[in-house]
């Protein structure tokens, strides 16, 4: 029963990241922070930090594992410019019956004037070296989305904007940290399609991180995820931004069983070009 539990908090976890759930210039340390704008950055604002995220994902007093979400070199799509983001969530090996597993969920996207979105979306199981193990196409001319096991095709949905595998949220959220009224985003994971939904507050908090030598200020986030699937998450959900000029997403909760599974920045780095 324990190693069935442990299991299944590790892939709840994955979601949670989704629903947060990632030096060629100047590097940014633990201390410096801007707080020059009053609203929430653009996109091309947050692209262009290169940012570089850390989190440690526990449950009580278990740390099940860490977090690393990145944007890799920029690529193309179909001739077009397109962003790359890499969601590495790695186990913590030490946890009885769970060992060493890393996941990666890769993200080749592109934004417009509203919104970010998805070309294409897959999932790596490194330690199993099984890589392109799930994918999902967005296809726009179609207006669908396919989705593919081991290279083999297994579902087709209907397309609804603004498309995305699920962490294109990290960037969607931010948009609307500490502004008033609701978001909600449809959720594409491994042939299962789900809404997101989540209002922000319009006041702050100072809370401690270890990424940072100081308190920070915070917004709240409230949301719900009715996304169904091997991840086993469904329900209400908790997050936390910076006040800053990125809107910086710190920390996220959601129930599970027995308490909450917590995810907090540990380390964060801007790389800006």
């Amino acid at each position: 029963m324990m190693r069935t539990l442990l299991k299944h908090l590790f892939r709840k976890t994955r979601l949670v990241i989704l629903l947060l759930i990632l030096t060629a210039g100047e590097l940014y340390s633990q201390t410096q922070f801007i707080y020059e704008r009053s609203e929430p950055p653009t996109m091309q604002m947050m692209l262009d930090a290169r940012e570089v995220f850390e989190y440690e994902v526990r449950y009580g007093f278990l740390t099940l594992g860490w977090v690393d979400v990145e944007l890799l070199p920029d690529t193309t799509w179909n001739g077009k410019k397109a962003y790359h983001m890499r969601t590495r969530i790695r186990s913590n090996r030490r946890i009885p019956f769970v060992g060493t597993r890393i996941v990666d969920y890769q993200n080749i996207f592109q934004f417009n004037d509203k919104w970010p979105y998805s070309f294409v979306f897959w999932r790596d199981d490194v330690h199993d070296e099984e890589y392109n193990s799930v994918r999902a196409v967005f296809d726009r001319e179609e207006d669908e989305v396919r989705f593919f096991e081991h290279g083999e095709a297994v579902d087709t949905l209907s397309l609804e904007e603004p498309a995305s595998g699920g962490d294109i949220i990290f960037y969607y959220s931010r948009l609307y940290a500490g502004e008033p009224g609701a978001y909600r985003m449809p959720v594409y994971i491994e042939g299962e399609k789900g809404t997101v939904t989540a209002t922000s507050r319009t006041e702050t908090r100072r809370r401690e991180y270890d990424a940072f030598d100081e308190p920070v200020e915070t917004y709240l986030s409230e949301g719900h995820a009715d996304v169904d699937g091997p991840f086993g998450f469904n329900g209400n959900f908790k997050s936390w931004f910076s006040a800053d000029d990125l809107r910086i997403p710190v920390e996220a909760h959601v129930k599970v069983i027995f308490g909450n599974v917590k995810v907090r920045l540990i380390s964060y780095e801007r790389h800006a070009e």
